[in-house]
């Protein structure tokens, strides 16, 4: 695996593959899959750095599994593996 560590609020997430199957069980081409919208995290920032000089801490934590917007983040590949950059600000939920 790539090491490489975010800056400020900043996230990375392994992009979870997109399902192969409706909820039905018919089987989806790869042109018909919907772009995923959920990942793990796999490294975390150190928090935005506030106007105090603290750092604000960031909600989540390596290992979470988190919903994202479908354009958000910045798609980036290191070491063969896909990954996709966010802002906490752009974590729409997180799955327990």
């Amino acid at each position: 695996m790539a090491k490489f560590k975010p800056l400020d609020d900043r996230i990375v997430v392994e992009v979870l593959e997109a399902e192969e199957r409706t909820a039905g069980g018919i089987l989806l081409p790869d042109a018909a899959k919907e772009k995923p919208q959920r990942g793990t995290v796999t490294a975390v920032g150190p928090g935005k750095l506030l106007k105090s000089g603290a750092r604000a801490d960031v909600t989540v934590k390596k290992g979470d599994v988190v919903l994202f917007g479908k354009y958000a983040g910045t798609d980036v590949s290191v070491g063969g593996q896909e990954f996709k950059i966010l802002k906490e600000g752009e974590v729409l939920a997180r799955l327990d």
